[in-house]
């Protein structure tokens, strides 16, 4: 059969072929670039109809399996993901646990193991603050001026592994100095872990709030006691022991010899917070039985 060539008036790609992409079937690519340059290419037939057809469906199958692919891959990463979370070492602490777990349900224990960080004849007319959803409330009404409360691990130090423990449970009463002083404090950084803050974030907003004397510098005798047999500290510390600690401005570890060989006092410098705490062990828990 003779082939007979002939021009054609010029078209554009889109309307000869939608969908043409360069690189698919050798032949048929020749005949749609003859095709652009204006020459009809007579005698192909049903021949080349088919092997575009072929061609098409190729590329359908081509782009449908590229989708398949994707939505495997996706489900695939979405379940490694899932996984790894899950699988995140039990005690990591490097996020804020569901709210429910740092709150105690029964407001009647909470209110006990807040006063048992004093000795009764302290507690006993304290004022007592329980934790809630939205922070601490006022759960008993006090006479004497001491605060006894719960503190959670959001107020140990910012280089403790585990400052976001929801076990941990820190029964302390404040005397009438560090309730004006020490507990702005207790309620800043509590408002700001059930915000959902990051401990970082935490971190430069409590600094933010003592650069800016929103918060106050402990005032002279602001001290507290911490004689709980049920306090827990994490892991590491355990029920520690008891003990008493005494706040002041950011000041020097010598003042009270804290830390030397023998003395039985043990400092620790706040940070962010511009404040010294100085502590002393005692003997006894607050309900009069001897420590270990």
């Amino acid at each position: 059969m003779e082939t007979k060539i002939s021009r054609v008036p010029r078209k554009k790609m889109r309307d000869i072929s939608p969908g043409f992409t360069p690189g698919g079937c050798p032949f048929v690519t020749l005949y749609w670039l003859l095709r652009l340059m204006g020459i009809k290419v007579n005698g192909v037939g049903d021949g080349l109809r088919e092997s575009t057809a072929r061609w098409r469906e190729r590329l359908k199958r081509r782009r449908a399996s590229a989708i398949v692919f994707r939505c495997v891959a996706l489900v695939v990463v979405l379940s490694v993901a899932g996984r790894a979370r899950a699988e995140e070492p039990k005690g990591s602490y490097t996020r804020m646990a569901p709210l429910e777990q740092y709150l105690m349900a029964d407001r009647k224990a909470e209110i006990a193991l807040a006063r048992s960080a004093a000795p009764e004849s302290i507690s006993r007319d304290a004022e007592v603050l329980v934790l809630g959803q939205h922070g601490y409330e006022t759960a008993v009404k006090g006479k004497n001026g001491f605060v006894c409360i719960v503190e959670r691990s959001w107020m140990s130090p910012f280089d403790d592994p585990e400052f976001l423990n929801p076990d941990q449970r820190l029964p302390l009463c404040l005397n009438l100095p560090a309730a004006r002083t020490h507990l702005p404090l207790t309620l800043k950084t509590t408002e700001l872990a059930l915000a959902g803050l990051s401990k970082s974030q935490i971190f430069e907003r409590i600094k933010s709030a003592f650069d800016k004397k929103e918060l106050p510098l402990p005032e002279p005798g602001a001290m507290c006691y911490m004689m709980s047999k049920q306090q827990y500290f994490g892991r590491k510390y355990g029920n520690a022991d008891p003990h008493l600690m005494f706040w002041f401005p950011k000041t020097d570890d010598m003042l009270w010899g804290g830390g030397l060989q023998g003395a039985p006092v043990y400092v620790h410098q706040y940070s962010p917070q511009p404040i010294t705490e100085f502590i002393i062990s005692v003997s006894k828990w607050s309900d009069g039985s001897a420590a270990p």
